[in-house]
C-alpha cells in the first residue's frame, strides 16, 4: 500500500499543473474539515483567480460604453503626429490606404489582433460592457501576479479579477497601503489599476508615478504608458517607455509597447524597426514576427512575408489566420502549388463564421486573379453567407455586377457596403463612377466627396471631382 500525498501538497500540485478547478475542489474539502487553514484559503483564492485572470496591461478594449460615457477632455484639433484619435496624422512611411486596408478607427490593419486594435467592424453593446474575465491577453503573465506573500494580496486579486468588484478592491488596497505607512509600492500599483478601471486616469497616473519612485518595475512603466495612451498622449507614453529602456535595457515588453504606439500613429516604418529590435532580444516573439510579416506583405514583398509566416508555423502557431495569410503570400509570390491546400487548412481550422467568411473572400481574390470570374462570384457569395456584414465582399460583388451590366444590383451592393463600412473609400468611389456613367452627376459628386474624405490621396477620386466641377461650372 502506497503512502498517500498530503492533501494540501496534492492541491498545490494541481495548481502547478493549471488544473485550477480540481485544486479549488480539494481546498474546499480541506476547509470543510479545518476552516481556519490559511494556506488552504490562500491556495483556493489563487486557483479561483487564475481561472479568470487577465493581464490588465494588455486588455484595453475601448467599447461603446467607454467612448460614450468618457468625461475626459481631449483636444479636438491635435497637432499632426501627437494623437491616436485622429487617423493619418503621422508622417511615417508605409503602404498607402489603396494597398493596406484601414480599420474603422482609421488605423492600418495590424499583423496581430490585440484588444485595442480589433476595430474592423462594428461591435455590439454586449462586447462593450462585458466583464474583463472574458478577455484574453497577447502577452505572457507578468510578475505583478506573482506576489502572493500574504493572504491579503491573494484576496485583492480574487476580488479584482474573479468578483470584478472594483469598489471593495480599492477599499482593501487603501487600507493595506495605510497599514504599510504608504511605503509598499505593490499596493499603490493595485490602487492605480482600480482607478484606471473606474476611468479616473489622472488619479491612476499619480499612483503609478508614486510606485515608480519607490520601486522601478517594468509592469508599473507599462501601466503608466497605458494611462497616457488612454488620455491620447502617445508622445508622453513613448517618453515613459524610452525612460524605462534606459533603466531596463533591451526589455522586450517596453520595445513592443513603443512599436504598438508607432503602429497606431500610422508610423509603420518606425514600428517595423522596433519590432525588429524585439526579435533581436526574443526571436520567438509571435507578435513581432506577425507584424513584420504583415508589413512585408503590404510592401509588395510576399516572398519575405512567407518566410516569417512559415517561421510562425515552425514555432507551433496553428490557426486559421496563419494559413489564410500563407495562402495569400503563396498566391502573390506565384507559388501556386501551396495556395489551395493552405486555404483548405484555413477553412478546416476556422472557429467562427467571420473567419470562414474571410477565407472565402480571399479565395475570391485568388479566383479573380486567375481570371475565373464565376468562381470568384461564388466565393464572394459564400463569404456573405457566412458573414452578412462583410462590406468588402459586397463591394467586390458590385464590381462584378457592373461588369455584367446589372446597374441596379451593383448600386444596391455598393450602398450596403458604404453603410456597413463608411471608413472604406472603395464603395464611395464606385458609387461615384456608377452614378457618373448613368448621368446622376449630383449623387456622383457627393459620393466622390465621401471617397476623398476617407482617402484624400486617391488620384482617381481627385480627377473625378475635378471633372465634375468643370461640368457644373459650364451649366
Amino acid at each position: 500500500m502506497g503512502v498517500e500525498m498530503d492533501p494540501l501538497l496534492h492541491a498545490w500540485s494541481y495548481f502547478r499543473r493549471r488544473k485550477f478547478q480540481l485544486c479549488s475542489d480539494l481546498c474546499s474539502q480541506l476547509l470543510a474539515k479545518e476552516p481556519g487553514n490559511q494556506a488552504a484559503w490562500c491556495l483556493k483564492i489563487r486557483a479561483l483567480t487564475e481561472m479568470v485572470y487577465v493581464d490588465e496591461i494588455d486588455v484595453d478594449q475601448e467599447g461603446i460604453a467607454e467612448m460614450m460615457l468618457d468625461e475626459n477632455a481631449i483636444a479636438q484639433v491635435a497637432r499632426p503626429g501627437t494623437s491616436l484619435k485622429l487617423p493619418g496624422t503621422s508622417q511615417g512611411g508605409g503602404p498607402s490606404q489603396a494597398v493596406r486596408p484601414l480599420t474603422q478607427t482609421g488605423r492600418p490593419i495590424t499583423g496581430f489582433v490585440r484588444p485595442s486594435t480589433q476595430g474592423g467592424r462594428p461591435g455590439t453593446m454586449e462586447q462593450a460592457i462585458k466583464t474583463p474575465r472574458t478577455a484574453h491577453t497577447a502577452r505572457p503573465m507578468t510578475s505583478a501576479s506573482g506576489r502572493y506573500v500574504r493572504l491579503g494580496t491573494a484576496l485583492f486579486e480574487y476580488i479584482f479579477h474573479h468578483e470584478n468588484d472594483v469598489k471593495n478592491a480599492i477599499d482593501l488596497a487603501a487600507y493595506a497601503t495605510q497599514h504599510a505607512q504608504f511605503k509598499d509600492w505593490w499596493w499603490k500599483v493595485q490602487i492605480g489599476k482600480c482607478y484606471y478601471r473606474l476611468g479616473l486616469y489622472r488619479e491612476a497616473e499619480t499612483q503609478f508615478k508614486s510606485a515608480l519612485k519607490q520601486q522601478d518595475m517594468v509592469d508599473t512603466i507599462l501601466y503608466l504608458a497605458k494611462v497616457y495612451s488612454r488620455l491620447d498622449q502617445p508622445l508622453t507614453a513613448l517618453n515613459v517607455f524610452k525612460q524605462g529602456l534606459d533603466r531596463f535595457s533591451g526589455e522586450v515588453s517596453l520595445l513592443c509597447g513603443i512599436a504598438r504606439i508607432y503602429e497606431e500613429m500610422n508610423n509603420i516604418s518606425t514600428a517595423a524597426e522596433y519590432y525588429k529590435d524585439v526579435l533581436k532580444q526574443d526571436n520567438t516573439h509571435v507578435e513581432a514576427i506577425a507584424c513584420i510579416g504583415s508589413n512585408h506583405f503590404y510592401s509588395d514583398q510576399p516572398e519575405i512575408a512567407l518566410r516569417f509566416y512559415r517561421r510562425l508555423l515552425q514555432m507551433g502557431v496553428y490557426n486559421c489566420q496563419l494559413f489564410n495569410n500563407l495562402g495569400l503570400c503563396c498566391f502573390y509570390a506565384q507559388q501556386y502549388d501551396m495556395i489551395l491546400s493552405s486555404f483548405e487548412r484555413a477553412l478546416s481550422l476556422a472557429e467562427n463564421e467571420e473567419e470562414t467568411a474571410d477565407v472565402w473572400y480571399n479565395l475570391g481574390h485568388v479566383a479573380a486573379g486567375i481570371g475565373d470570374t464565376s468562381l470568384a462570384f461564388q466565393c464572394f457569395k459564400l463569404a456573405l453567407t457566412n458573414n452578412n456584414d462583410h462590406a468588402e465582399a459586397y463591394n467586390n460583388l458590385a464590381v462584378m455586377e457592373m461588369q455584367k451590366g446589372r446597374i441596379e444590383q451593383a448600386r444596391m451592393f455598393l450602398q450596403t457596403a458604404s453603410s456597413l463600412a463608411p471608413h472604406m473609400y472603395e464603395p464611395h468611389f464606385n458609387i461615384a463612377v456608377l452614378s457618373d456613367k448613368v448621368g446622376d452627376l449630383q449623387r456622383s459628386y457627393m459620393a466622390a466627396q465621401m471617397s476623398e474624405a476617407a482617402y484624400p490621396e486617391h488620384v482617381d477620386t481627385q480627377q473625378l471631382i475635378t471633372q465634375l466641377r468643370q461640368h457644373f461650372a459650364r451649366l
